[in-house]
């Protein structure tokens, strides 16, 4: 504890690590972001499914006994527009990333393990030619600067792409930790809809979406899908409103999701310690 001028004891910040963190998690994990769809999703049903969630879908949190596992925020407005839901992701999930300036800002209240996101390098045209065996995958060939800004990262300690929607961090967040099934909630990434937790008179946060889904969101998530997806790294869609087409992420129902998990015989989700990975108890 450090004390301030006046006296008073303030928290000082744990920062992690992304490179601590690699692969310390298996099985499934729920990625829960805030389209409208969200608000229909059976979370209890999922308990001891671990959750990655982002800005203001930390209120599908609200009232339960259920820890996100990560929160993650790539929107330095997010915190001034709802500050009430930024604290309560600081003080209700288990580890939190965020851009490093964030991480300063946030001293003293946050009391979940804070680990600082960086963006991926650039590269030339070259290097996308022979891209090797680097943990950050991108288009090959790629003739713009533009092109070359897309990508997917297996690793966040070299950094993560923007896509112009956390919901793509929080992707190259799961494939981080080793998670191996990954089920998409409220990722509609629909704006005339709204967030699940807008109401009329409620602060409301912009949106780029429809500005970026074209150029940006769509062919990343196309990226994931051809180079990344394959036997050891799958990715579903519980929304069926979602914008994304099932050939790029497969659409299925809760009830096919509830099944994969919870499968007789099968794997069973866990509720996972970072600080102390060997201790994964089995949920059911």
């Amino acid at each position: 504890m450090a004390a301030t001028s006046g006296g008073t004891e303030t928290s000082k910040p744990v920062i992690g690590d992304f490179a601590d963190v690699r692969n310390i998690a298996k099985g499934s994990v729920i990625i829960m972001a805030s389209g409208s769809s969200a608000k229909d999703f059976p979370l209890e049903r999922f308990a001891g499914v671990p959750v990655i969630t982002m800005n203001g879908a930390i209120s599908m949190f609200t009232d339960t006994a259920i820890k996100p596992f990560f929160y993650i925020c790539t929107d330095t407005s997010f915190p001034k527009q709802q500050p009430e839901l930024f604290a309560q992701a600081l003080s209700n999930s288990q580890h939190v990333a965020l851009w490093s300036e964030q991480i300063a800002e946030v001293a003293g209240t946050c009391s979940a393990k804070l680990y600082p996101l960086q963006k991926a390098a650039g590269f030339s045209l070259k290097q996308s030619m022979s891209q090797g065996q680097s943990a950050c995958v991108r288009p090959r060939f790629a003739w713009n600067a533009r092109a070359r800004s897309i990508g997917f990262s297996k690793d966040l300690s070299e950094g993560f792409f923007d896509a112009r929607t956390v919901a793509y961090a929080a992707l190259q967040l799961a494939y981080h930790l080793g998670f191996s099934k990954v089920f998409l909630v409220g990722v509609d990434l629909n704006q005339a809809a709204g967030r699940f937790y807008e109401t009329a008179d409620s602060a409301k946060s912009p949106c780029g979406l429809d500005q970026h889904y074209e150029g940006r969101v769509l062919p990343s998530l196309k990226l994931m899908a051809e180079r990344v997806v394959d036997e050891r790294f799958a990715v579903f869609n519980l929304s069926a409103a979602s914008r994304i087409p099932a050939s790029v992420i497969p659409k299925i129902t809760v009830e096919q999701a509830h099944s994969m998990v919870f499968r007789k015989g099968g794997a069973r989700p866990r509720s996972l310690n970072a600080e102390h990975p060997q201790q994964q108890l089995m949920a059911g």
